[in-house]
């Protein structure tokens, strides 16, 4: 809050003062949760699709006029039907969370996860070229290995990656994105393909 107002309220009666101070706290709460809710996944915490194309433009954006280097990958979790069929939403569910911990715990602070749809995530990496984002992409499929809620249900995906090119529109960018990430499925899944 501003010295003004803090000098304004200070004149105040000291119940009133508090009230005015529980109010502005709870206003701000409030604006926390909706900024939550609007820029974040339910079921794993991670960013939203909405929130993921505003970065994608911002990251775009940055690589075109500084010459950055910037990677995309896109995952989607190997015959995930089967394990919903198996198990059921509830531990679908629990999986999915498990998982973008997983995705979460690799990422650099400057990574942009985001769940993409039912059983796809989407991860921005800025500053990145393409074998560093294979060098990360690896370290992700690792790490679902070892972790052992997911190695307990054989969970894996197949990813496709590549990197941003002077003149790509966010569409061309993730078509070929995921133009790996088919080529992963059809060839046997669990497995990570870049596409230059």
């Amino acid at each position: 809050m501003d010295k003004d107002f803090d000098k304004k309220v200070g004149a105040l009666d000291p119940k009133f003062k508090e009230k005015i101070n529980q109010l502005f706290e709870s206003m701000h709460e409030s604006v926390s949760m909706l900024y939550e809710a609007a820029t974040h996944d339910e079921k794993t915490g991670l960013y939203n699709n909405k929130f993921f194309e505003t970065m994608l433009e911002m990251e775009m954006e940055k690589a075109k006029r500084y010459q950055q280097k910037l990677s995309l990958l896109i995952i989607d979790i190997d015959f995930f039907k089967r394990i919903n069929d198996t198990y059921g939403h509830m531990k679908a569910d629990e999986l999915l969370a498990e998982l973008a911990k997983v995705f979460m715990k690799e990422a650099r602070k400057s990574d942009v996860v985001a769940r993409f749809g039912g059983e796809e995530f989407i991860i921005l990496l800025p500053e990145t070229d393409l074998n560093k984002a294979k060098k990360f992409a690896e370290r992700l499929r690792q790490a679902t290995k070892k972790n052992k809620m997911l190695k307990g249900h054989e969970l894996t995906f197949s990813g496709g990656l590549t990197e941003y090119k002077k003149g790509d529109t966010k569409l061309k960018f993730k078509e070929r994105a995921d133009k790996g990430l088919y080529k992963a499925k059809d060839t046997g899944r669990d497995k990570i393909v870049a596409v230059k």
